[in-house]
């Protein structure tokens, strides 16, 4: 699920240390919950890191604006990469601070962060209550429960099961889908299966099947949706996917 990027997520208190971190985080940073927990975002900042960037990002932060930037940070292990960030401040029902998000990418493995709903500054966080905060912590739970046990390759994977999985219900779990993917349950569980489908179409391990073979193994039942779903999501017909990855 490589194609399918890392997106860090960075909860803190009022000022500014850390509450909690996602598993995206840690893959990215080398860093783990434990780790940071009741530290500043700012220990990710070294010798390369913008001054620039880091004024913008403090006034920003003072004003209790939605911020969007990019500034130079460094993994665990020293390494230095581009981090391109979106920061909002989350304020309770009197408009009192409590909390600010951030939603990080590795700028070096995602260039057109365009394509990620979440890495936008409008100001969808700002009247937001905690539980707007734990929406987002279950939304990346089911993020790291796909991405590390591939339920989605199970043709009859349901929305109650994963909601089981998450010790959830089915009615919450249906409503951050759709807050925080822009798309149903089905829909969002297709994308990863139409994402496994790509990487497969295009190995050579694979061209002894057809490609309803390969979309059988990925999770799909029903040829015609497979084909339908692939068009539409990715904008091509498989065959057109396969010429176009051929090219390259």
């Amino acid at each position: 699920m490589s194609q399918i990027p890392h997106i860090a997520v960075i909860l803190t208190n009022a000022e500014r240390k850390i509450l909690w971190v996602n598993d995206d985080f840690t893959h990215i940073t080398g860093y783990a919950l434990n780790e940071v927990l009741g530290k500043k975002p700012s220990l990710l900042q070294g010798p390369e890191s913008e001054e620039e960037a880091i004024s913008r990002i403090r006034e920003g932060l003072s004003e209790l604006m939605p911020i969007k930037d990019e500034v130079t940070n460094y993994r665990k292990n020293g390494e230095a990469y581009l981090c391109k960030l979106v920061i909002h401040p989350i304020l309770d029902a009197d408009h009192n601070l409590t909390n600010f998000i951030a939603f990080e990418v590795d700028g070096n493995a995602v260039q057109d962060e365009s394509i990620l709903p979440l890495l936008s500054s409008e100001e969808k966080y700002k009247s937001s209550s905690l539980r707007g905060v734990e929406e987002i912590k279950l939304y990346y739970r089911l993020r790291d429960l796909l991405r590390t046990e591939h339920n989605y390759l199970d043709p009859d994977l349901s929305l109650k099961y994963v909601a089981d999985e998450l010790a959830t219900n089915t009615k919450y779990l249906s409503q951050v889908v759709n807050r925080q993917s822009g798309h149903n349950f089905q829909y969002f569980i297709n994308t990863y299966r139409i994402e496994e489908v790509k990487q497969k179409i295009l190995d050579k391990n694979f061209q002894h099947l057809t490609l309803y073979g390969i979309a059988r193994q990925c999770g799909f039942k029903n040829k015609s949706t497979f084909y339908k779903v692939f068009k539409e999501i990715t904008g091509s017909t498989p065959k057109a996917f396969i010429k176009a990855g051929l090219k390259k």
